[in-house]
């Protein structure tokens, strides 16, 4: 267990334990006709919920594409955004980190999210994230360009597609659970402080040089986070580090994951852990020193549910 002494404990003992509210209480319906849903903007449906909400609302959004910038305050829990299919339901805005906010200064990486969520209990089902800004040149800066953030905890998105280019998803904070999902990007381009099991999802590179899949910021060893990806798919173009160290802690764990051959050779910046990997890019054939297959043992504790306490939340 030295591995798993070294990244820190999963004993998650800073969360309490969480209410479970994922049934609907009642359904607000967004639609691009008027006259087919009780709004036509995703922002407006939200404004329309009490300052403080505690109970389960379901956001129906109608296939469409909804060019807006959404963003849900703190104190507005237990809102599920459900589309008509992940290919029919879009949601899509091109800000940047360098776009002038509200002062005239630029927003930076945090503000740029075309989707923004800050109250726990959050879900998203069947429906696509996008920031329109395109893929950066090499070393160009101000070009963070964020899809999707995730400030809260206890938030499930099922079915969800996330698509940018660098910094796609911001997983910032809180336990989040990813079931077949789609996540697309070149660099850094899904990162942030959170505790987050990525379960069956696709995660598809489009670097056009070199990029890096994950950025995972944990900076000490008393935090409980890091991300973990089980039976997931790595695929795309360009080269491509798994990961790379935004804090010097960084945690995160492949398991059961296909590989293609766009992973570079020495697969880490940092020590980060494989388990039972498949696929060209999988191979430890040129990985770096340090780099090694974790034991059953070690990789037990990433590899289900309880990586993020989902027993006590998720329902689904």
């Amino acid at each position: 267990m030295k591995w798993v002494k070294f990244v820190g404990s999963l004993k998650h003992s800073i969360f309490r334990s969480a209410k479970n509210k994922l049934f609907p209480s009642y359904t607000l319906s967004v639609s691009k006709n008027p006259a087919a849903g009780d709004f036509t903007s995703i922002q407006d449906a939200v404004d329309s919920l009490p300052f403080i909400n505690l109970v389960r609302v379901v956001i129906k959004v109608h296939a469409g594409v909804y060019t807006e910038k959404v963003y849900i305050p703190p104190l507005k829990s237990f809102i599920t955004i459900e589309g008509a299919g992940a290919d029919k339901t879009i949601v899509q805005w091109g800000d940047t980190a360098q776009t002038p906010g509200p002062k005239g200064k630029p927003m930076g990486t945090y503000s740029s999210a075309t989707f923004a969520v800050n109250s726990p209990y959050f879900i998203a089902k069947n429906i696509t994230f996008k920031n329109t800004t395109p893929v950066p040149a090499p070393g160009a800066i101000g070009k963070q360009a964020v899809a999707f953030r995730i400030s809260a905890d206890t938030a499930a998105f099922l079915g969800c597609r996330f698509l940018g280019a660098q910094d796609t998803l911001y997983d910032h904070l809180g336990r989040h659970y990813y079931k077949d999902c789609y996540i697309e990007g070149s660099v850094d381009f899904i990162f942030g402080n959170a505790l987050s099991l990525f379960e069956g999802c696709h995660v598809h590179a489009i670097a056009q040089n070199m990029g890096a899949l994950t950025a995972q910021g944990r900076s000490s060893l008393l935090e409980d986070t890091g991300f973990s990806f089980v039976h997931c798919k790595i695929t795309g173009s360009g080269a491509l580090y798994l990961g790379r160290a935004w804090g010097p802690f960084s945690r995160v764990v492949f398991a059961y994951t296909y590989m293609d051959n766009i992973i570079i050779p020495k697969g880490w910046t940092v020590f980060y852990g494989q388990y039972k990997c498949t696929g060209p890019g999988a191979s430890f054939a040129g990985r770096v020193s340090w780099s090694r297959e974790l034991t059953d043992e070690e990789a037990k504790p990433f590899l289900s549910l309880s990586f993020i306490d989902g027993s006590e939340w998720i329902k689904l």
